[in-house]
């Protein structure tokens, strides 16, 4: 069985996003009593977070929006730069704190104490660009675990897989001219008409190109889909690109009981994704793979699909 580390905190719930937006405290919650209930809490390694340090966040973020988010928090403000993006006094520090949660399980992953881990943070991050927040997202979680690698672990390549039914607007802008990071997605397109980005056609730029692929899917797509994508394309680059380390933007918002999107993966569906993102991290990357939860918004499912999630990592069947 997997050393499988969990990074969870019940501060996590101290970001306010107000009442009815989708991506409520609840769902930290959902994914933890989701678990517990299916009996895999005793088999993983709790990690507590600490704040991320601030050097690792300028890594990604721009100085000047890691400034304006920060004090439009203290200020009582409780929006930035879309009104989707709620939040309040603590959601600055909180945020960090999601940060330095994955780069804890980093280090844990890089020295060899776990195999791998399932970090159920929020807020999320994918959306999150250099200068701004987007989405629900405020600091790009797996974006900043992909510099720490390189930074303090001197991995050259990394792979961050997203299969969040939104794409992964932030991840892509941010390494879309970088070839030492390969960005895969597979998202929903059109979807609700967001984010609007991730077509097919683009693939990077400069150096990048070619280190950016997108899969959109139409709504009403399911494990078929993905499972065709997943065999006879995503398996393929990987092989070629030979990554380090995997990273995996998890969001649970394809699941056909999710009201957040119009694509119809089924619970069987994404373990199919999961089993093939492990089995690629160990053909590849000696199986070293960080899961930093995205969307998911049906908290029922949400339970369920996280303790599935974690029983894949763990090496169990599900």
């Amino acid at each position: 069985m997997k050393k499988t580390g969990f990074v969870h905190d019940k501060r996590f719930l101290l970001h306010d996003t107000g009442d009815y937006h989708p991506e409520t405290a609840g769902r930290v919650d959902a994914v933890y009593d989701g678990i517990q209930k299916a009996g895999l809490l005793p088999l993983l390694r709790l990690i507590t977070p600490r704040p991320a340090e601030m050097q690792w966040i300028h890594a990604v973020h721009e100085a000047e929006y890691v400034r304006r988010f920060e004090s439009l928090c203290s200020s009582g403000c409780t929006t930035i730069d879309y009104p989707d993006n709620q939040m309040c006094s603590c959601s600055f520090e909180i945020a960090r704190l999601a940060v330095g949660g994955v780069l804890q399980a980093v280090d844990l992953l890089m020295e060899g104490e776990i195999d791998n881990a399932f970090c159920a943070v929020r807020p999320p991050g994918h959306h999150a660009e250099a200068g701004k927040a987007m989405g629900f997202c405020y600091f790009n979680n797996v974006a900043i675990a992909a510099r720490y690698l390189q930074r303090k672990w001197g991995i050259e390549r990394v792979a961050i897989v997203d299969f969040d039914v939104h794409h992964g607007n932030g991840t892509q802008h941010i390494f879309e001219a970088d070839p030492s990071v390969y960005y895969y997605s597979m998202h929903e397109h059109p979807s609700f008409a967001f984010p609007g980005t991730g077509r097919a056609f683009e693939t990077g730029s400069g150096a990048g190109t070619g280190f950016t692929r997108n899969h959109p899917m139409l709504p009403g797509r399911g494990d078929r889909e993905y499972e065709k994508i997943m065999d006879e394309d995503f398996l393929p680059v990987f092989d070629a690109f030979n990554p380090q380390v995997v990273l995996v933007s998890a969001g649970f918002d394809a699941h056909e009981e999710d009201d957040m999107s119009g694509i119809s993966l089924t619970t069987a569906g994404f373990s199919r994704i999961m089993q093939t993102i492990t089995e690629m991290a160990r053909r590849h990357a000696d199986g070293r793979l960080i899961s930093v939860l995205e969307g998911g918004y049906n908290l029922k499912r949400l339970g369920e699909l996280a303790a599935n999630h974690v029983a894949i990592l763990l090496g169990r069947p599900v």
